[in-house]
């Protein structure tokens, strides 16, 4: 069963979002080059935000966007930050991670994010580069990231549990 995250980030942000906007679709290997092209030489180099809709369709925009305007306000199967560089003659992403404070989504959410480029012919890493985890406090419901396997919220020190339960409603 496909997991879906919902915005966990500020409202105000989610609010913000006009409904149907969002980052650009890469729907097809023509899309993404089309996209990449009007990259000015040096954006490559910096990471992107992306999204990946829940029709399993990648959406890309510039770093500092927040995710929730990427996704158009929606629920998503996957996000984080990405970067691509040119492998011989095409375009393969070089690293890609879940780093995303506003869908908070688990390291599972990689089978998802996998199938977005390998639809439009992108090379890709095995796993992401970049793994990050996210808990929810039981005790002071606060967002947590777990670094170096400290499962213990940084507000309030209380453990943090095992499995992913950022989204309550998930």
């Amino acid at each position: 069963m496909r997991r879906s995250y919902r915005n966990v980030g500020p409202v105000e942000l989610k609010s913000a979002v006009p409904l149907g906007d969002g980052g650009c679709r890469i729907s097809s290997a023509t899309d993404f080059g089309s996209w990449i092209a009007e990259r000015s030489s040096a954006e490559p180099a910096e990471p992107f935000t992306f999204v990946v809709g829940t029709d399993g369709v990648l959406r890309l925009a510039p770093r500092r966007s927040e995710h929730v305007a990427c996704a158009g306000g929606d629920t998503v199967l996957g996000a984080g930050e990405i970067s691509f560089m040119r492998e011989a003659d095409q375009w393969a992403v070089s690293e890609v991670s879940n780093q995303s404070t506003g869908y908070c989504p688990d390291i599972v959410s990689w089978a998802e994010v996998a199938r977005a480029p390998d639809d439009v012919e992108l090379g890709r890493p095995s796993g992401f580069t970049h793994e990050v985890v996210f808990r929810r406090c039981p005790d002071c419901q606060e967002h947590n990231i777990v670094r170096e396997d400290d499962f213990v919220c940084v507000y309030c020190d209380s453990d943090l549990p095992a499995a992913w339960n950022v989204d309550p409603t998930a």
